[in-house]
């Protein structure tokens, strides 16, 4: 008998093995995060021993954290993988993007524009994601196989049904795919699998000590692309990521979790939600809806 783990770990490689013979073009978005981790490392599994046979993609803010950016150049060389970067500097430099200003300013949204002009520049026709059902309610939309138009753009309304497990990846020129490996996959299932296959992560995901200031109840990461108010006190905090972006917008929570399983258990006791530190989340009712349909991850 499989574990719900096993069934839910050969779900995704069939997935992966089904991108790799449907497409020409397909890369992994990867973000430096738990999730876009832990496809690389299926996707690693799925095709053992030849070579990952998928570039990973890196948006690259500008606004990331460090430890994020060595774990990702880290993991390339240990891979042998290509690595590709688009750059939201470089979209702001050419006029591609405005950035925005004032003490909300992030960069999160611009990511937008440069990755579907990476997409165009490198013809990828799928773009393995991380994302999950569970994660937010527009996500829970999603297809495995999301279909996007031509202009990079998603339609909840019109995706395609996928009964038995049967993917459709047709599509007209100029179109391509999101692909969902890990869709059925709770947070926790996430934590499990790291923790049984000893999966190596950025040291953001545990506690460690951090200047911090607090806004609108979240806990943000004292650093020079946030532009504090006079009364947000720096103050030093043991804190940890559950999830990773743009420092603008990357909650941290308060935490004792110093090894996986203590992140497993309290993870297990939590009753916030793991975007619930998500600034970006929180500009309007519809913000990753509106943001998805513009061609977000």
């Amino acid at each position: 008998m499989k574990t719900h783990l096993q069934e839910l770990e050969a779900e995704s490689i069939y997935i992966l093995r089904e991108v790799a013979a449907q497409f020409q073009r397909p890369a992994i978005l990867f973000s430096g995060g738990k999730d876009s981790i832990v496809v690389t490392h299926l996707a690693y599994k799925a095709f053992y021993p030849a070579r990952l046979p998928f570039p990973l993609v890196h948006i690259d803010t500008g606004h990331n954290f460090r430890e994020t950016l060595e774990y990702r150049d880290a993991l390339v060389q240990r891979l042998g993988a290509e690595l590709i970067v688009g750059s939201v500097q470089e979209s702001i430099d050419t006029g591609r993007v405005k950035e925005e200003t004032g003490f909300n300013a992030s960069r999160n949204a611009l990511q937008t524009t440069t990755l579907l002009d990476t997409i165009e520049r490198h013809k990828f026709d799928a773009c393995i994601g991380g994302a999950r059902r569970d994660e937010e309610k527009a996500r829970a939309k999603e297809r495995i196989f999301s279909h996007r138009d031509d202009f990079g753009q998603w339609n909840p309304k019109n995706q395609r049904p996928e009964l038995w497990n049967i993917f459709n990846g047709r599509k007209n020129m100029g179109e391509h795919f999101r692909v969902f490996p890990i869709s059925n996959w709770t947070e926790m299932d996430v934590w499990q699998y790291i923790l049984q296959e000893k999966i190596e992560l950025p040291s953001l995901y545990y506690t460690h000590k951090r200047k911090v200031f607090q806004r609108d109840g979240q806990w943000l990461a004292a650093e020079d692309c946030i532009r504090r108010r006079p009364e947000e006190v720096v103050v030093e905090k043991e804190v940890r990521c559950r999830t990773i972006g743009d420092i603008t917008c990357t909650g941290l929570t308060l935490s004792t979790a110093h090894s996986l399983e203590d992140i497993v258990a309290e993870i297990a006791a939590t009753r916030v939600t793991e975007r619930g530190g998500r600034a970006d989340d929180k500009r309007s009712e519809t913000a990753m809806e509106d943001r998805k349909k513009q061609g977000y991850f």
